[in-house]
């Protein structure tokens, strides 16, 4: 384990998290309408390319990062509120998912069998570290009674609370929106591997101006219009660990840039396209995307890794299962 320590009964709590989500879950939605618990409302789901880089130094092409390779991808672009039916213009964090295809190896998920997936959102950190804490937001969050939801900036303790309140912003376009993995992943294999975070950022510095008078949905209107106009470019970087004092447990605390620098491995070309059509937005509802889907190159690392291992594997099979659909990986 490359700085992973356990926490006492940690999956235990996973399970009971994922139990008060479903419930959630199976009252909040009938038969066949069931959404995700977060980021449940997509901007859209898009194809892309997923380009490794031509040269890079041995110790960044592990895994899927094969200098040269060119892969194909689904890309879905969401707002992180539980309500799927609120306006983009209210302030939220903001997610971006990234499926690669066509990866050969054995995979850390056995229901997993050709995909890379890399989740990502708008803020650097998370706002809880610890199981006991997070379970307890999942209660205050998912309670019937108003006042346990006042108990939240209690349950998050002052650093959780500025950390929620921070990652709450207003975009004007997902294809120039930064993001960040927030949490910790390993890199190879054996003695030399080693401990990264990822982030995603658009191609050129250019943002739009968010509209005077923007639409309910206007941040899928934005993402059409874009890839209406032409081809969509992005980086993805990895940012290694430098230095001891960058815990692999602590998801709270941002790895800043100053002492542990990202690199480029890989460029996203998103082709122009339409992607706003019932069938792919179909399509995408039906996708699971969770960080375990990966190589052993790409383990996903620390306690809130571990616990979204057992709580997004639930979620997808309750949700799959109330929408009577079957979950299958696309190839």
């Amino acid at each position: 384990m490359i700085g992973e320590k356990l926490y006492p009964n940690e999956k235990v709590i996973a399970e009971e998290i994922a139990d008060v989500i479903e419930k959630s879950i199976r009252k909040q939605y009938v038969l066949g309408s069931a959404r995700r618990d977060a980021h449940p409302k997509a901007h859209g789901c898009v194809r892309a390319e997923f380009h490794v880089m031509e040269t890079l130094p041995s110790s960044l092409a592990k895994g899927i990062f094969i200098p040269g390779k060119k892969y194909q991808a689904w890309i879905r672009f969401s707002n992180g509120s539980a309500d799927a039916t609120q306006a983009d213009i209210k302030k939220d964090a903001r997610g971006i998912a990234i499926k690669v295809l066509g990866v050969s190896g054995k995979k850390i998920s056995e229901d997993e069998v050709a995909t890379q997936d890399f989740i990502m959102i708008n803020h650097p950190v998370f706002f809880v570290n610890d199981p006991k804490r997070y379970m307890s937001l999942m209660q205050d969050i998912n309670s019937d009674h108003f006042f346990r939801k006042l108990q939240i900036p209690f349950t998050l303790g002052s650093k959780g609370t500025r950390i929620a309140l921070n990652l709450r912003t207003r975009i004007s376009n997902p294809l120039q929106t930064r993001y960040w993995s927030m949490v910790p992943y390993q890199l190879g294999i054996g003695p030399d591997r080693q401990a990264v975070k990822y982030s995603a950022r658009s191609c050129t510095a250019a943002v739009d101006p968010i509209p005077d008078n923007p639409n309910h949905d206007f941040l899928r209107d934005t993402l059409r219009n874009s890839l209406q106009k032409g081809d969509a470019c992005m980086e993805f970087l990895v940012q290694p660990k430098t230095s001891n004092t960058l815990v692999v447990e602590d998801a709270m605390t941002e790895w800043k840039e100053t002492q542990a620098p990202f690199y480029q491995v890989a460029t996203i070309r998103i082709p122009q396209q339409v992607f706003d059509t019932p069938d792919q937005d179909k399509f995408c509802e039906n996708l699971s995307f969770t960080p375990w889907h990966a190589l052993p190159e790409h383990k996903p690392l620390g306690v809130i890794n571990r616990m979204r291992k057992v709580i997004y594997d639930r979620i997808s099979r309750v949700r799959h299962e109330m929408n009577s659909t079957q979950r299958q990986e696309p190839r």
